[in-house]
């Protein structure tokens, strides 16, 4: 299986033969807050995060406030914090902070981590802020016995406890799962919704995500990239890359997923220079066209 790390080494093909995405302004940046930091190891990672020394390192808390003002310029209208576990970054909350004076603002979260001090903070911010805040909790199946052979033993009541904490703080969450373990998508959030609901949490709302094959889920056999005949006469707007961008150790890269790999980086510091045509070299992107894929809240 490919690794992440193995991926990195590769640039997308300067080629007429790779589809591009025309930008159509900046409405959703991302930040990698934690890199490929985190406390678990999903199988699925689709960047290879866990304890283990970070492959892409954490953010400079001077780069995100960097980036937060520049998009602010630039009419951004969503920030997004993710990793890596981004609680395990130690300005997280003074950054969120920063960021809600500014935009909307979601943190991403597998909810491990969240005790009753950490869903009081997020809560407390959230209350003074300007703009809204959301949170979204990550679990991969309705049952521990579906999410924890994904994601480790004990991280699914866990993600539940978090779940619950947060809610009765009327901070409430948006569970997210991929179809790793339940490939019937309808099915699958039906069952979570039903399963939160009975764990106490109040106004349930789910979101179902695709394996991306990238990462932990890269295809022995792989994945095959679009072609421009793939996107002939085809409308480019609703791809992520196409009003969004990533801020990661490194650079501003295209989409959330691909942050780290130098094929997708698109520029190395100012957020106006990654605004240009998005080059859909990556497997990933192709995962994106036929499923509809956004890591958005929407």
């Amino acid at each position: 299986m490919a690794s992440r790390v193995t991926e990195r080494l590769v640039d997308a093909p300067c080629t007429d033969r790779v589809p591009r995405a025309t930008f159509q302004g900046l409405r959703a940046l991302w930040f990698q807050l934690a890199g490929t930091l985190c406390n678990l190891a999903c199988r699925h990672c689709f960047n290879a995060s866990g304890p283990r020394p970070p492959w892409l390192a954490p953010l400079d808390p001077a780069m995100v406030r960097r980036a937060i003002a520049e998009a602010e310029a630039l009419g951004v209208r969503e920030f997004y914090f993710t990793g890596g576990e981004p609680l395990l970054h130690p300005d997280l909350f003074p950054l969120l902070e920063r960021a809600l004076a500014v935009a909307p603002t979601t943190l991403l979260t597998n909810g491990t981590l969240v005790d009753e001090p950490i869903a009081d903070r997020l809560a407390a911010i959230a209350e003074a802020s300007r703009y809204s805040l959301e949170v979204r909790v990550s679990v991969d199946g309705a049952t521990a016995e579906e999410s924890d052979a994904v994601r480790g033993r004990g991280s699914f009541d866990k993600a539940l406890r978090a779940a619950r904490l947060l809610a009765t703080r009327r901070l409430y969450p948006i569970v997210t799962a991929t179809e790793i373990a339940s490939p019937n998508a309808s099915a699958l959030y039906e069952r979570l919704r039903a399963r939160l609901l009975e764990a106490g949490v109040e106004r349930p709302r789910v979101k179902i995500l695709p394996v991306i094959p990238t990462g932990r889920a890269a295809r022995p056999d792989g994945t095959l990239p679009l072609s421009v005949e793939d996107l002939a006469g085809a409308s480019h707007v609703r791809l992520q890359c196409a009003e969004a961008r990533a801020v990661a150790d490194g650079g501003i890269y295209a989409c959330p997923i691909l942050a780290g790999l130098p094929g997708a980086r698109m520029a190395r510091e100012r957020l106006v220079d990654a605004l240009g045509p998005t080059p859909l070299y990556h497997p990933a992107c192709r995962t994106c066209y036929e499923t509809g894929l956004t890591c958005a809240n929407a």
